[in-house]
Parts: structure tokens; C-alpha cells; sequence
């Protein structure tokens, strides 16, 4: 288990009041909840984001809070996916492994096992800005995987797709995280998301846990 303690901020008309929350180190945690009840805060808070004095985030013996972002080693796809449109999708990956320093022959051999996960040949070499959504999603997935993260964290990652199309990245993305064996943690308000994802479900409403 993953320990997040102490996650307490105050935004004035709103407070996020977490005393203490177990996120597993195998399979999905969803962070579940309608629109307003915290679930993004608690998403940028766990990244670095936005500042929260005291809390703790104890991830097998590091305590991830103390740590810069970039040092938390997290696998990030946020909802707005934040493709280089310029690039092309091989290129948004690379870029992302080079950002994290991992070596080049792991980088190779790590693109090959994605791709082939992800069956992402057909459009490795476009443009992302000329990408399908669900091609996009691929590459954001690979990119927030590529870097050897500690932990894989999405927020709302299906939210911009259509019915058909989120079903079909649901499995992949379940997929992907069984093959990859990296834990990740969810934030959603589809309840279908928690049908076919979660291992487990963490409820949130006006930014506090529910039992």
C-alpha cells in the first residue's frame, strides 16, 4: 500500500480534509466523485502541483511529498492529454524518456514492448496534431509509461472520447497495467471507468473521503 496522510487545503469556499488514505501499489485505485467534490485538487496536490504543508506520501519508504516533482518519478495523463502538436507521437514519447534520463537502450526496448501493446505503428510517425482522440490517448498513455514511473496517475482520461471509443481504451489502458505491473491511480466521475477498471474505490464528496 501507498500512505497519503495529512492531505489538508484549505481554498476559502472549499476544503480538501484527508486525514489518511490507503492507494494500492498493484492494479487501479479510483478516486471517484461527481463534478466539484475535490477529486482534481487531490490530483495536483499528489503531483506537486499546488503546495500542502504537512502531508505525507509514503510510497515503499520514500516519502514522495518531500520530493520534487520531477523526482516523484510519476507517469502523468491529464485530461487535456498535453500532446506537443508539433511533434510527432514517437517523438512526444522520446521526448518524455529523455526528460527522464532513462537509458537508451531501455528506451528501445521499452518502445517496441508498448508498441506492440498499444499497436501504435500505423501513426508513430504523424503529427499529434493531426491524431485521432483515441491515437492521442495511446501516445499520452506511452509517454506517461515510458519514463519508468513510480506510479501511473490520470485524471478523467476518457472524458473527451466517445462512447465507443472509451470502452476500447478502458481495456487497453487495463491491459497495458496488467503487462506493465505499474500501479495507478484514477480520478473519474463514469461510473463505468470503476466497473471496468478499479481494484479498489476511493468515494470523495466535498473534498473529504466516504466510507
Amino acid at each position: 500500500m501507498s500512505y497519503v496522510e495529512n492531505l489538508h487545503r484549505d481554498y476559502g469556499d472549499f476544503k480538501i480534509d484527508i486525514d489518511r488514505w490507503e492507494i494500492l501499489d498493484q492494479g487501479v485505485t479510483v478516486l471517484w466523485g461527481p463534478s466539484g467534490s475535490g477529486k482534481t485538487s487531490v490530483f495536483r496536490i499528489l503531483l506537486g502541483l499546488e503546495e500542502c504543508p504537512g502531508m505525507k506520501w509514503s510510497f515503499q519508504g520514500v516519502d514522495l511529498a518531500k520530493l520534487k516533482t520531477p523526482d516523484k518519478r510519476l507517469g502523468v495523463v491529464f485530461q487535456t492529454l498535453d500532446l506537443f502538436p508539433h511533434m510527432t507521437a514517437e517523438e512526444n514519447i522520446l521526448f518524455a524518456a529523455r526528460a527522464r534520463k532513462v537509458d537508451s537502450r531501455k528506451v528501445a526496448s521499452r518502445m517496441k514492448e508498448l508498441n506492440e501493446v498499444m499497436q501504435m505503428e500505423g501513426f508513430l510517425q504523424r503529427k499529434a496534431s493531426v491524431l485521432s482522440g483515441g491515437e492521442k490517448q495511446r501516445v499520452a498513455i506511452a509517454r506517461a509509461i515510458v519514463g519508468e514511473p513510480r506510479l501511473l496517475l490520470l485524471d478523467e482520461p476518457f472524458s473527451a472520447l466517445d462512447q465507443e471509443l472509451r470502452e476500447e481504451s478502458r481495456k487497453l489502458l487495463k491491459r497495458v497495467i496488467e503487462v506493465e505491473k505499474i500501479p495507478a491511480l484514477l480520478v473519474t466521475h463514469d461510473h463505468r471507468d470503476v466497473e471496468v477498471l478499479a481494484n479498489k474505490v476511493s468515494k470523495i464528496r466535498n473534498g473529504q473521503l466516504q466510507s
